[in-house]
């Protein structure tokens, strides 16, 4: 455990990306399994469990120190487990370890116990750890590690290290589950890399670029290229295997590659192909496809309930076919990948897949056309999709491939309603907003929050207005005086019975401050619903 938190701390305090692979590699090849498999996982982002929740950890510390002290201890730092680890007070009669556990045998040691041990065995470790071994301990437990270094950086470390393509890693990553045994067989040379066409696997996806409209619009024409409605869903890979047994493996991966398979059943008892479909997913109450709003209640219910998913089915908009019956069409060209798409949506008619339309056009105008045409849908639909129809397959955003043209987004005055300190490097600023509009009766109504959108500069400035109007403070948010105003954009807004104002904002963000406008010339919540014709 001593190595690992070494680790974390060269990796947390090291800002160069090749120097951050280096440190890794180094890592790796001193560290013996599983150990080394295991700190992989957990700066890869792939542990599928924690360790202990974040309401144990705070629940210790109140049982120890003065709550408002360490609330006030929490906001001054901005982060809990680095307050944690720097305050820990130890037991009176501290359980004494002859030396910390390895990695592993942590790991396994939470996983065997229960609720009661858990706490136990937490309290005797964080006894036993200096301050920086706290905060490895406390950010691995509850998978809470941001040490500035991409689950893609580490794949290249890993590809540096045996001296192959990127590409063959990510195609086996997904496979692959901590702490990587097989993975680092292969790279010590000692074993081939394990065979993974019997396994419903993730490929990385395809992403477009934002359009330039001046330079890339003249390249596209409705011979060479097809345009798609963007839809506001998530994105997903419904993948179907034959396994050589017989029986069928299906699963749905969000577009990082978490298995969401169990948060839709009624979907995946509609798949009958054997293939990989990479497209939107979405919910249709009432037949008809509803908003991000809806598509939320079902998402992270691992055992959604029958009368959620009669309300809510869950739908595929298909884009896109990476497999078909054990081909591998990801260098195929487009057209081709989408004939075949079209034939097997065709013969599945359940009404659970639909292909995406493709949208006709004859010049740029009629794509113009199309993408305003996209802001009348409530938010339903993000903006276009552009890709050329030769394009293969691939990870990443190749150039000139694939376009995203997204609608502008709605934007709103809104007043300043209350401030909160940020966490980690914004813990001394005001940094995370809620603000409001005016109701019928001239009160203001919150309707959303936003902490990014502004320069570090204009950052300073509201934190310095902020300290200046304080008006009463709720706990770590602190109301101010109604005057500021800040120009909020928006990608949807939705009706919503748990806020007071009646709606919630899809991506709010601050857009402008707008430090001349009065706050009674503010939108108000009738300009809201006018906006989103609701």
């Amino acid at each position: 455990m001593e190595r690992f938190a070494e680790l974390l701390d060269d990796l947390y305090f090291t800002n160069s990306t090749l120097a951050k692979e280096t440190i890794l590699s180094n890592y790796l090849r001193a560290t013996p399994d599983p150990d080394r498999g295991w700190a992989l996982a957990a700066i890869a982002g792939t542990l599928s469990f924690d360790l202990f929740k974040r309401n144990v950890i705070k629940s210790l510390m109140m049982e120890r120190m003065d709550p408002f002290l360490f609330d006030m201890s929490r906001h001054y730092v901005g982060e809990m487990s680095e307050t944690v680890a720097l305050a820990w007070p130890k037991s009176e009669d501290p359980v004494r370890l002859n030396r910390l556990p390895s990695l592993h045998e942590i790991i396994e040691e939470f996983q065997f116990r229960d609720k009661a041990g858990i706490q136990k065995y937490l309290i005797t470790l964080l006894d036993n750890m200096s301050p920086s071994q706290r905060w490895a301990l406390l950010k691995l437990g509850t998978r809470g590690l941001r040490i500035g270094m991409s689950a893609r950086s580490v794949k290249q470390t890993l590809a540096k290290m045996k001296g192959v393509d990127v590409d063959i890693i990510e195609a086996a990553w997904h496979g692959l589950t901590p702490p990587y045994l097989d993975l680092f067989a292969w790279l010590d040379g000692t074993a081939d890399l394990p065979d993974l066409s019997d396994v419903v696997t993730f490929s990385p996806v395809m992403l477009a670029h934002p359009i330039d409209v001046e330079k890339d619009l003249s390249r596209i024409t409705p011979q060479t290229h097809q345009a798609e409605w963007k839809w506001d869903g998530i994105r997903v890979q419904v993948a179907a295997n034959g396994k050589s047994g017989g029986a069928k493996e299906v699963k749905i991966f969000s577009r990082k590659g978490e298995d969401i398979s169990g948060s839709f059943p009624d979907l995946i008892e509609t798949v009958d192909f054997h293939g990989v479909i990479d497209g939107e997913l979405l919910v249709k109450p009432g037949g008809e496809i509803g908003s991000f709003n809806d598509l939320q209640q079902r998402l992270n219910k691992k055992k959604p309930a029958k009368t959620l998913m009669k309300k809510l089915p869950a739908h595929v908009i298909a884009y896109d076919l990476l497999d078909w019956q054990s081909e591998n069409l990801r260098q195929e060209p487009l057209s081709r990948r989408r004939e075949l798409l079209k034939s097997l949506i065709a013969a599945h008619p359940d009404g659970r897949f639909a292909l995406s339309e493709t949208l006709v056009f004859e010049n740029t105008d009629d794509l113009v056309s199309l993408r305003e045409e996209a802001a009348q849908t409530g938010g339903l639909i993000e903006g276009l999709m552009i890709k050329d129809m030769s394009s293969v397959y691939v990870s990443g955003r190749p150039k000139h491939a694939w376009y995203k043209w997204k609608r502008d987004p709605f934007l709103l005055d809104a007043v300043l309603m209350y401030a909160r300190r940020g966490t980690g490097k914004r813990s001394s600023f005001y940094s995370d907003y809620t603000f409001g509009l005016w109701g019928e009766d001239g009160t203001l109504l919150p309707i959303g929050k936003a902490y990014f959108g502004f320069t570090d500069e204009e950052l300073k400035k509201i934190d310095n207005w902020v300290r200046s109007h304080k008006l009463q403070r709720f706990g770590p948010v602190q109301e101010v005086e109604k005057e500021l105003v800040f120009e909020v954009a928006f990608d949807a807004a939705q009706i919503s019975k748990r806020h007071k104002s009646g709606y919630a904002l899809r991506f709010p963000r601050i857009h402008r401050i707008r430090w001349d406008k009065p706050a009674a010339e503010a939108d108000k919540i009738v300009n809201l619903a006018k906006l989103v014709g609701k």
